[in-house]
């Protein structure tokens, strides 16, 4: 990351009056704390209004705005509810991010507009399966998917049949009501989606090579093909 975005991110982060402590930046930048110092050091050096010291944490007062976001009524409604429904839906991180957006939005919107995110009447119900191991399981397919990483998993099929699968996660799709991983099945040697409700443990393996007949593109020529 470019050490002006980072500026950036972390002035997103201080807004709000929310104390912040450098080892928080530091995770969330995935730089050192003493980067975030320097970084600190060089905004306030630049004018900007943020009090606290290492080992306490940050804020930054009041009075100090960077331009505002402009959206309209239609784009404050899909924004805010597609965040509620990851929320509720998404993976740990998905909803981890999708609440540090929804700050965000809060924070650097103009008043009327702000006012507008609070009078957003869609609202999203838990899923009834919602044990909170696929949120986990969610998170490990996408970044998977993302580094093309192979995975072994222990998968129960809708009888409760229980089997050993390495495949090579390609995408995560969501159905509404389950998400499920459309992976290349090295046991089947052919593509096939798994839910991720079903999903008993997870172990990352080695790094796979995608190859052309071994991709999301190949999967949905396929599926359109067989229709």
């Amino acid at each position: 990351m470019r050490r002006a975005d980072r500026l950036f991110q972390i002035l997103q982060y201080l807004r709000g009056g929310r104390l912040t402590t450098a080892a928080q930046l530091a995770e969330k930048l995935e730089v050192t704390p003493r980067t975030i110092y320097r970084d600190v050091a060089h905004l306030i050096g630049s004018g900007v209004p943020i009090e606290g010291e290492a080992g306490v944490g940050y804020l930054m007062r009041d009075g100090y705005d960077l331009p505002p976001l402009m959206f309209t009524p239609d784009e404050i409604v899909a924004l805010v509810s597609g965040a509620r429904i990851l929320q509720s839906w998404g993976g740990t991180k998905m909803a981890a991010a999708a609440q540090e957006a929804l700050v965000k939005i809060d924070t650097v919107l103009p008043d009327d507009a702000r006012a507008q995110v609070g009078q957003v009447n869609v609202h999203v119900l838990d899923t009834p399966w919602q044990d909170g191991s696929w949120r986990g399981f969610l998170d490990r397919f996408e970044a998977a998917s993302e580094n093309h990483i192979r995975l072994r998993m222990t998968y129960a099929d809708e009888a409760g049949a229980q089997t050993e699968r390495a495949v090579r996660p390609l995408g995560v799709w969501f159905w509404g009501t389950v998400w499920t991983a459309v992976c290349w099945c090295e046991l089947r040697e052919d593509f096939r989606m798994f839910r991720l409700d079903r999903v008993l443990a997870l172990e990352e393996l080695d790094r796979f090579r995608p190859t052309k007949e071994q991709t999301l593109r190949a999967f949905m020529e396929a599926e359109a093909y067989c229709r």
